[in-house]
């Protein structure tokens, strides 16, 4: 088998009171045949125009030699540095892809000024942008993230003298505005099929355009894939796709939160994938799984929460044999096609386990048309609570800032968690000049005393954003932004990458009080001054 999956103690026991249900119904047949009943009436018609995912192997393989062609193309003029504009499901399957094939790609799912120049300079090791192809990659064709820096790089491409039409290529759904405007300029354009949604795309036009340009055997990806399918298409307790979504969906009461543990596996960055599938497909209605990505010696699997079920990732099934030592938790095993397909299937299986709709995301356009519309009315930023040491404290709710100090708005926000709650850590940040600021959810998650997750801004926005407003209400939520004095305009917009980052933090924040979550934000004036403090004050 190309996956492999064990499950012991308390969850054994979910599972197979949950997988019985799963075979008699005719679950994985019936997703196979792209019945769209299987999440209920008012899921009906998403899903009938959401199942593609299924075909993906076969619609996608006649993409292969089109792309090799056009690396082959590429390389051959001396092309051989290739970044990725996109969000959420358009760029966390390609960075998992090629991380785990050890094969460079950049990514720019940013809209961080620093790191938008970052991405269009280059640098010695990996070249400049007289060796870049840049592909923009958009499900709906007006993603501002992605369109923001499209018009960056052309702008730069010209200033070399180089045509864009010759450096830039465009994955997108056909007849969206991205493909007209694209094709309407003569660019490349490698269209999806648009019954895929966002995040089911990895096995699409999506995963595997830049994959392959950068370098990857994507036909030996789609193989993997293909041998998966048909593990997965069967009706049967051995299904690994069931088993899977049996846990950690499964049960009651039922643990919602998913602690996801990479364990020695060669598979690079697989969590931070799944973390966007499954908390974008499951948290609406006030339910849902939250994914945690955790470390093996994260404060979560020290001493599991009640309400927090652990899977652990291992490279084989030898591992399995130590299983002893992981009682109570999910082992899995598998290649990276097998993971994507056997967790596509266990999550849209899990939606219907929920009850819910695992094809929509009806809360993400709220964050989306709350920063547009502070970037049209300009007004004047909100004034701190306080600020101390450089660091500028905003808060929803006044109480939060009764302390005057940083660490003890953290304590403020921590006492609004409930015995089931959770930490969000957000950072609207440079992530290559402050990569060390993810350490910060080891402290929260140990100062909290509940599960911590960390995202980094604004791409959490088209993945678990979703998850914060339409999932449980449970949710305490910590933003970190920083002043910089590094900014850069948007070609024939009214607005910089700046005040585009600014505007998204803010904005977001606002939705997620309007949902009577607690948010806290702050500001560093120095970041890497300060950012020692804030680990200071999470302690």
């Amino acid at each position: 088998m190309s996956f492999e999956i064990h499950v012991s103690g308390h969850v054994k026991s979910v599972v197979d009171e949950t997988l019985p249900g799963l075979v008699a119904d005719l679950v994985a047949s019936g997703i196979t045949a792209g019945d769209s009943t299987l999440w209920g009436p008012d899921a009906e018609d998403e899903a009938s125009k959401r199942l593609g995912w299924v075909q993906a192997v076969s619609v996608s393989r006649p993409l292969v030699p089109e792309i090799e062609a056009l690396r082959r193309e590429l390389v051959a003029k001396g092309v051989t540095r290739v970044v990725l504009a996109g969000m959420g499901g358009s760029s966390l399957a390609p960075e998992v892809i090629a991380q785990t094939a050890g094969v460079p790609l950049v990514i720019l799912d940013s809209t961080s000024p620093g790191q938008v120049l970052a991405a269009i300079d280059g640098d010695p090791e990996s070249g400049g942008l007289e060796q870049t192809v840049l592909v923009v990659s958009s499900k709906s064709g007006s993603t501002v993230e992605t369109d923001s820096a499209k018009r960056a790089f052309e702008a730069a491409f010209r200033d070399l003298g180089i045509d864009p039409v010759e450096r830039i290529v465009v994955v997108t759904d056909p007849g969206s505005p991205l493909d007209e405007s694209a094709r309407a300029d003569g660019y490349r354009v490698f269209n999806a099929d648009p019954a895929v949604g966002g995040r089911y795309s990895a096995l699409t036009a999506f995963g595997l355009v830049p994959a392959g340009l950068a370098g990857v055997d994507i036909e030996d990806l789609l193989t993997e894939a293909d041998a998966t399918l048909l593990e997965v298409a069967i009706d049967s307790p051995e299904n690994p796709a069931l088993v899977l979504a049996a846990a950690i969906a499964g049960g009651n009461p039922r643990r919602d939160k998913l602690g996801l543990v990479a364990d020695g596996t060669h598979i690079v960055g697989l969590p931070d994938w799944i973390e966007q599938l499954v908390a974008e497909s499951t948290g609406k209605q006030g339910t849902g799984i939250l994914p945690v990505v955790l470390l093996p010696v994260s404060p979560e699997v020290e001493t599991p929460p009640a309400d927090l079920q652990i899977v652990r990732f291992v490279d084989d099934a030898e591992h399995f044999r130590l299983f002893e030592r992981h009682e109570g938790e999910v082992l899995v095993s598998g290649s990276l096609a097998a993971q994507f397909v056997v967790w596509e299937y266990a999550t849209a299986v899990a939606g219907r386990i929920l009850g819910i709709n695992p094809f929509d995301q009806p809360d993400v356009e709220s964050a989306k048309v709350a920063a547009r519309g502070l970037l049209d009315a300009r007004p004047e930023p909100t004034p701190p609570a306080f600020t101390v040491e450089g660091v500028e404290v905003r808060v929803s709710d006044p109480a939060l800032g009764a302390s005057g100090t940083v660490a003890g708005v953290l304590d403020a926000l921590w006492s609004r968690l409930a015995e089931d709650g959770y930490v969000s850590i957000q950072a609207y940040v440079n992530r290559l000049q402050l990569p060390q600021l993810q350490g910060l959810r080891e402290l929260v998650a140990a100062d909290s005393r509940r599960p911590a997750t960390f995202g980094w801004g604004p791409r959490f926005l088209h993945s678990t954003g979703q998850y914060h407003k339409g999932g449980p209400a449970t949710g305490v939520f910590l933003q970190i932004l920083e002043r910089t004095d590094v900014d850069l305009e948007i070609p024939d917009r009214p607005f910089t990458f700046g005040q585009l980052i600014e505007a998204q933090a803010a904005g977001d924040a606002s939705v997620l009080a309007e949902h009577g979550r607690p948010v806290v934000t702050l500001t560093l004036t120095d970041p890497q001054v300060e950012v020692l403090s804030l680990f200071e004050a999470a302690q």
